[in-house]
């Protein structure tokens, strides 16, 4: 039984969610006391539940302590199961991080496997569906894994009722994943708003404030219409693409929240990126280390680790023989090698 503390680092929800994936990858049974201790409000939340319920599910696990507001936990997994699922938040809580929770169990299958989510797709403080899309799961195919995914419905925050289909199917031979960069290797910026009963002219000051500040052509930019989504809605992507990947930042719209001001918050984290001369920004680094790990590991530039990123690494070390290094290179980059 492999005993964990939830207040370890930043005290947050990764925690869970990366030893619930671990666990039913592994059959490593654990606990988990103090969980999200880091938190103003400690304990299992509605999202948090939910990615407990659907490992559980997915990996025919038995559970002690998997109900709202609990800060304890035992997960003792039986194995694996590919097949067909279904799982809700009933709240804006994001599917995307349930999505990264209970994927790389059935990314390692021999049979494919089909999951529909429902929730929050484009939820702030977690990463919304285009960053998954684009960002993070052409790196998985690039490791070997097979998964593609669709947004059947967009969910804004607060009100959720998002709906995508992921697909996955048995992995090819695994390699190792590399992705470092340099001077010959440029960013192509482009520009996604997503609107959902808002004006147009929402995101037509969203994308001018943009231009203003990055290098876009205006056949670049463009404003995809959600007439399906609960509520409204509002999201700004920026797109960097060069050969070493693609990276995504995100804007989010609220109440009372200018137009520019989202703009803003985007270009602000995309220029950041730029001038780092990292190959993966802060968060994407962050959410390749399991995979990788699960992979035949690799290496990648990236910026000043978070602590988010260091609690992660502790827990890969706590289920896999994996060692974790993080290297500063330059003022701005660090490298992380994964060995296993």
């Amino acid at each position: 039984m492999i005993l964990l503390d939830g207040s370890l680092g930043e005290g947050g929800g990764q925690i869970l969610r990366s030893a619930l994936a671990l666990s039913v990858v592994t059959g490593q049974p654990f606990r988990i006391t103090r969980i999200r201790a880091g938190r103003a409000k400690p304990g299992l939340m509605r999202q948090h539940l939910a990615c407990v319920e659907a490992s559980a599910r997915i990996g025919c696990a038995r559970t002690t302590g998997a109900e709202l507001g609990s800060t304890e936990l035992q997960f003792e997994p039986g194995g694996a199961v590919a097949g067909h699922y279904e799982f809700k938040i009933s709240s804006a809580g994001s599917a995307m991080l349930l999505l990264q929770t209970i994927l790389p169990p059935l990314l390692r299958l021999d049979q494919p496997s089909e999951i529909v989510l429902e929730g929050g797709t484009h939820n702030p403080f977690a990463p919304p569906f285009p960053f998954i899309a684009l960002a993070f799961l052409p790196r998985l195919r690039e490791l070997g894994y097979d998964v593609q995914v669709v947004l059947e419905r967009a969910g804004f925050y607060p009100n959720g009722g998002g709906r995508c289909r992921v697909r996955i199917g048995p992995a090819r031979s695994l390699t190792q994943g590399v992705w470092e960069t340099g001077p010959d290797d440029p960013i192509e910026w482009s520009a996604r708003v997503c609107l959902a009963g808002l004006p147009a002219s929402v995101g037509e000051r969203q994308l001018a404030s943009v231009r203003r500040r990055l290098p876009l052509a205006p056949d670049r930019c463009g404003i995809e219409v959600c007439p399906e989504a609960i509520g409204p809605g509002n999201t700004l992507h920026l797109i960097a693409t060069r050969r070493s990947g693609v990276e995504v930042f995100t804007g989010f719209g609220a109440p009372r929240v200018r137009a520019e001001a989202v703009a803003e918050e985007a270009c602000a984290a995309a220029e950041t990126f730029r001038a780092s001369g990292a190959a993966v920004g802060e968060h994407l680094a962050d959410q390749l280390l399991l995979p990788l790990a699960l992979a035949r590991g690799g290496s990648l530039v990236t910026s000043a680790p978070s602590e988010h990123t260091r609690t992660n690494a502790t827990i890969l070390q706590a289920f896999l023989p994996v060692q974790i290094a993080l290297t500063p290179e330059t003022e701005e980059t660090w490298r992380i090698q994964l060995q296993s």
